[in-house]
């Protein structure tokens, strides 16, 4: 048995101006099936997961060139 798919999320690769936004809505709107395109709009939360994981990164960036690799277990 498989399962039924009821809806799908597409993240894009950033974050984009509505008024450019709305052929990729259209567009998504147009494909067979699908019954709504909702936007998901950009929010503190949003922000604040971004910045920690960007700050993870440079964090563990910084300690890779400072310190060089973590030695593993071999």
């Amino acid at each position: 048995m498989t399962d039924r798919h009821s809806g799908y999320v597409v993240t894009l690769s950033r974050d984009i101006r509505e008024d450019d936004a709305e052929q990729i809505i259209n567009a998504i709107g147009m494909i067979k099936g699908v019954l709504s395109v909702a936007p998901v709009t950009a929010d503190f939360t949003q922000q604040i997961a971004e910045a920690r994981r960007d700050e993870a990164w440079r964090t563990g960036l910084y300690r890779l060139a400072s310190n060089g690799p973590e030695p593993t277990d071999g």
